[in-house]
């Protein structure tokens, strides 16, 4: 019996202390980071504006004699669109017209008197006073002349303004008059509006402090801007996502910033062939402003952010311990983040089972991608 006591005692010392051996190491999911250039894209909100608008309105008063035009058409820069009443503004040229040969035939008959006083008064046959009264009458005659060329001048403009052209070529809408209405120059009411469809531009807004951090990066030299302008796409049709087909390019940015908003207006020009776009559309642009060298596309989920808001990720060593490594996590790229700054060459980060990672603790990392172990998804996938 003691022998047996003694056997049960040693057998049980032995099983309790195999169950105090240590867990295996937790299992991880890794990707391996490997530096790539990787084009800075920013998508804003906006809508579309028309590059030219027209209000076509008349310049002299009169009676809508015809409408020339069909309502919804294009029409040409100069085509005639409403001809309005000319008898009148006929009438008055050809006042005009004789006005003026009255005052060439005063200036005429008075240069020809001149010229014979200016002889006969070297001759002493008429007085001086005499000459300087025919000379000045001839002036005033040849004034006379220059008077009534430019009211004929006058009465040709108001004649030819008669016939209301489009001052730009686009689409007209609908009329607002119809033939026998009683228009007046200068009226605030339009006749029509003329819009110029294409090209079309896209006025968004993006954020001061945006602005300002990407020109910084652009004059250190971390985003290698495009050459010329700025390239920029565009998403119509709200989540639907749908791709505009023709890219536009970034044509200027205000100087000033919105006091209300802190944003800065960007304008964006898009050819336009087939009209597809309408001014006032919702649209979403994004901007290409140039490529990000020496990068690192890091996972979001790999990405835990401290209380204070600095970002930080687990990466495996050699040793196969993890251990805290703080980056810069810039800006957001599809499903991962683009990192500047914390992380090197060849780095395995933890993407999944982060839960299960404590500071120098030994994990067994395994790869997520089997086609390709280690491997992060390439920009373009990203974006």
């Amino acid at each position: 019996m003691l022998f047996l006591a003694t056997g049960c005692d040693g057998t049980g010392a032995v099983a309790q202390q195999g169950g105090g051996q240590g867990r295996p190491p937790a299992e991880v999911g890794v990707v391996t980071l490997q530096p790539q250039s990787v084009d800075v894209t920013t998508e804003l909100p906006g809508r579309t504006t028309a590059a030219r608008l027209a209000e076509v309105r008349p310049q002299v008063n009169g009676i809508i004699l015809k409408r020339l035009f069909e309502e919804g058409a294009e029409v040409k820069a100069g085509q005639q669109l409403y001809q309005i009443d000319p008898a009148p503004y006929q009438a008055s040229l050809d006042t005009a017209k004789a006005e003026l040969q009255r005052a060439e035939a005063a200036a005429k008959s008075a240069r020809t008197k001149a010229a014979r006083y200016r002889d006969l008064v070297k001759s002493r046959a008429v007085s001086q006073q005499d000459y300087d009264d025919i000379a000045a009458t001839l002036l005033e005659n040849e004034a006379q002349v220059a008077s009534a060329k430019a009211a004929i001048r006058t009465a040709q403009i108001n004649l030819d303004y008669t016939k209301v052209a489009s001052p730009i070529s686009g689409r007209i809408g609908r009329s607002t008059v119809t033939e026998g209405a009683l228009v007046t120059a200068n009226q605030t009411q339009a006749l029509a509006t003329v819009t110029q469809l294409d090209p079309i531009y896209v006025d968004v807004t993006q954020s001061s402090a945006e602005m300002f951090r990407l020109r910084q990066a652009v004059g250190r030299g971390a985003i290698q801007s495009v050459e010329g302008k700025a390239p920029v796409t565009l998403l119509v049709g709200g989540s639907n996502d749908a791709p505009y087909p023709h890219r536009g390019e970034l044509q200027f940015s205000e100087v000033s910033v919105d006091e209300s908003t802190g944003s800065v207006r960007l304008r964006a020009v898009f050819p336009n062939p087939n009209q597809d776009l309408l001014p006032g559309l919702f649209v979403r642009a994004k901007v290409n402003w140039g490529a990000a060298e020496n990068v690192f596309m890091v996972p979001q989920q790999a990405v835990v952010r401290r209380p204070d808001g600095s970002a930080f990720v687990w990466a495996v060593g050699p040793d196969g311990k993890a251990a805290q490594k703080t980056v810069n996590a810039e800006r957001a790229i599809g499903d991962k983040w683009l990192v500047t700054q914390g992380v090197a060459p060849g780095d395995r980060v933890v993407v999944e089972g982060i839960q299960k990672v404590a500071p120098g603790a030994q994990v067994n990392a395994v790869a997520l991608d089997a086609g390709q172990p280690g491997a992060v998804a390439q920009a373009e996938e990203a974006r």
